[in-house]
C-alpha cells in the first residue's frame, strides 16, 4: 500500500510519517487496534445488513476495548461497534479516549457514523486518531476532521 493509500482522507497529508506524527500513534500500536478490530467484528450480530463492524479503542492509561456492531429487528434498537467499544471501557472505569480503529468487510473503508462521532467527541479531543480500514485498504483521520464542530458541554456546568 503506497502512502498516499494510507493516508486516504486527509488531503493536507503529503506523507505516512507527517500524518503519524500529527496523530501521535506508532505502527505497533496501530497494527494492535487494527488486529483486535478485526477480530471484534467475528462476533457480529448482523443478520439484516449482512454488514460486520469491529473497533477497537485505545484509552489513555492503554487499555484496549473492542465492540462489534449488534443489529436487533427494530433497526433503531441495533448499536454500531464504535459505541460497544466506547461503552465497554467506560463501563470498566476508562473516560478518556485516545483513538479509535474501525474494521469493516466492505472494499472500502467506512467512517464512523455520526452518532458514534458524537459518543467518541465525549470522551476524545479532537486529535484522537481514527483508523478506518478494510482488508485492502486503509485511511486515517483524527475525530476534529471527521466531525469538525462537535457539540460540547461541560458536565461541571449542568448544576
Amino acid at each position: 500500500m503506497s502512502p498516499e493509500e494510507q493516508t486516504g482522507s486527509d488531503p493536507d497529508v503529503k506523507s505516512v510519517e507527517a500524518l503519524r506524527g500529527k496523530m501521535l500513534l506508532s505502527d505497533e500500536v496501530a497494527a494492535n487496534l487494527k488486529g483486535m478490530a478485526r477480530a471484534a467484528a467475528k462476533h457480529s450480530y448482523s443478520p439484516y445488513s449482512n454488514f460486520p463492524v469491529g473497533a477497537a479503542v485505545l484509552t489513555s492509561t492503554g487499555r484496549i476495548f473492542v465492540g462489534t456492531n449488534v443489529e436487533n429487528a427494530s433497526y433503531g434498537l441495533s448499536v454500531c461497534a464504535e459505541r460497544v467499544a466506547i461503552s465497554s471501557a467506560v463501563s470498566a472505569g476508562e473516560k478518556s479516549i485516545t483513538a479509535l480503529a474501525v474494521y469493516t468487510s466492505s472494499k472500502e473503508p467506512c467512517p464512523p457514523c455520526g452518532a458514534c462521532l458524537a459518543v467518541m467527541s465525549e470522551f476524545a479531543g479532537e486529535d484522537a486518531p481514527i483508523l478506518m480500514f478494510s482488508e485492502e485498504k486503509e485511511r486515517r483521520s483524527t475525530l476534529g476532521r471527521l466531525l469538525p464542530q462537535r457539540f460540547k458541554l461541560n458536565p461541571k456546568e449542568r448544576k
